[in-house]
């Protein structure tokens, strides 16, 4: 079957994926009000980590570590300890759509970083989309709202390190295996943070434990679903679909948490999810035309 050549059954596994990663976030904010955000972050990774391990090295064997850019595997896996820990972090404080809607900045701080780094000209219309996004969080984060404090700082920074956690992947795609690259950062995040747990160690029920590795297991299979929506439609095609991940974020915030955004929050949440389809559009058209 050739590439892209089912674009209906890509758009479902966006879906489906969005469905997994709006639940880990949600799982993972119940658990970091129960037990130290170090501890919850380093159960997510090893049990991602192990279960990879399991999954793929039978198959590809050394294979699965080997890495033509080391370097750069190293800030790709730092930049998503950087994402999990702040934004984790930022779901102890900030209801869960709201988060969500803000760490969808990401794919805007990836226009800007290959502007300055790659040195990549865009047009006038994806600077309009930038603008939008940013009008978007101003009306989410408004002066005197209830989310204008110091803690909608922490989505802000994960959306940056998700911005670049998503360049990197861009490099690293030409020269390694997804898996290898997703194997690799879950390993960096086991490494990281368990050079911090001794400080905040604790041990979990096992109920809890068992959530914890529910954590890794969504977190794998979200972003298994996404690369595998990647073989049956294209990436310009798929991205306006995965701001539909804010909406979820929001159902499954007022089904857990019994959180409603207030209109002010919606609306910014509406003009973020138009503004960034508009930059996937602007950015699929050359491509296609």
């Amino acid at each position: 079957m050739p590439p892209h050549s089912r674009p209906g059954l890509g758009i479902l596994l966006i879906l489906a994926a969005g469905l997994l990663l709006s639940t880990q976030d949600a799982l993972a904010k119940t658990l970091t009000s129960a037990y130290p955000l170090l501890l919850v972050v380093w159960f997510r990774y090893l049990a991602q980590n192990l279960m990879m391990t399991a999954l793929f090295a039978p198959r590809m064997g050394w294979r699965l570590v080997r890495t033509q850019r080391p370097l750069l595997q190293l800030a790709r896996g730092l930049s998503l300890v950087g994402v999990t820990l702040l934004f984790y972090g930022g779901l102890r404080y900030i209801p869960l759509g709201e988060a969500t809607a803000v760490i969808f900045l990401a794919p805007l701080v990836v226009v800007v970083l290959s502007v300055l780094w790659l040195k990549e000209s865009v047009g006038r219309g994806v600077w309009l989309s930038i603008g939008g996004s940013m009008l978007g969080v101003l009306l989410i984060v408004r002066p005197g709202g209830a989310l204008f404090t110091p803690a909608i700082l922490l989505p802000l920074a994960a959306a940056c390190c998700f911005g670049l956690y998503q360049l990197l992947t861009r490099r690293l795609s030409a020269t390694d295996d997804p898996a290898t690259s997703n194997y690799l950062t879950a390993l960096i995040g086991t490494l990281v943070s368990g050079l911090l747990l001794p400080w905040t160690w604790q041990l979990p029920q096992l109920h809890d434990l068992l959530l914890m590795a529910a954590l890794g297991a969504l977190a794998m299979s979200g972003h298994m679903l996404l690369t595998h929506a990647l073989r049956f439609a294209s990436a310009a095609s798929l991205a306006p679909f995965t701001y539909i991940q804010i909406l979820t974020a929001a159902l499954i915030g007022a089904l857990a948490f019994d959180h409603l955004p207030d209109a002010g929050a919606m609306l910014g949440m509406a003009v973020i999810i138009l503004s960034g389809a508009a930059l996937a559009w602007s950015q699929r058209r050359p491509r296609e035309s």
